[in-house]
């Protein structure tokens, strides 16, 4: 039997965190959230997930902080990291890919469908 696929979103719209979890939990994956920066590091170094879904604008810590310290880090550097966010400005776009991240989705142009297949698709 395949081990469970381990995902930690850091999102702290609410909302949108919800409809993420029904969508994944659908796939099969297993879900970790935080609400702010500090929170969701925190919970990515314990847990150390298959793939980290990552917002931007986060309370007490920028998403981009968040990245930076998960690719130091030898125990996370290798986690793949999908940005989801609001911003999305081509230096943005860049800066993201710049510092590791695998992908970059703006929330307002992306499917739900279409970032779950992109996540079945990162991951071995």
């Amino acid at each position: 039997m395949s081990k469970l696929r381990k995902i930690v979103i850091l999102e702290d719209d609410r909302i949108l965190l919800k409809a993420l979890n029904i969508e994944l939990l659908s796939h099969g994956f297993e879900i970790l959230s935080a609400t702010d920066g500090e929170s969701g590091l925190k919970l990515i170094s314990k847990e150390k997930p298959d793939l980290v879904l990552l917002d931007l604008i986060m309370p007490k810590m920028h998403g981009f902080e968040i990245l930076t310290e998960l690719k130091k880090n030898k125990d996370t550097k290798n986690i793949p990291v999908i940005i989801l966010s609001n911003l999305g400005q081509d230096e943005e776009v860049k800066k993201g890919m710049e510092l590791g991240a695998l992908d970059y989705y703006k929330k307002a142009s992306t499917d739900l469908r279409e970032l779950s297949d992109k996540i079945k698709k990162s991951l071995p």
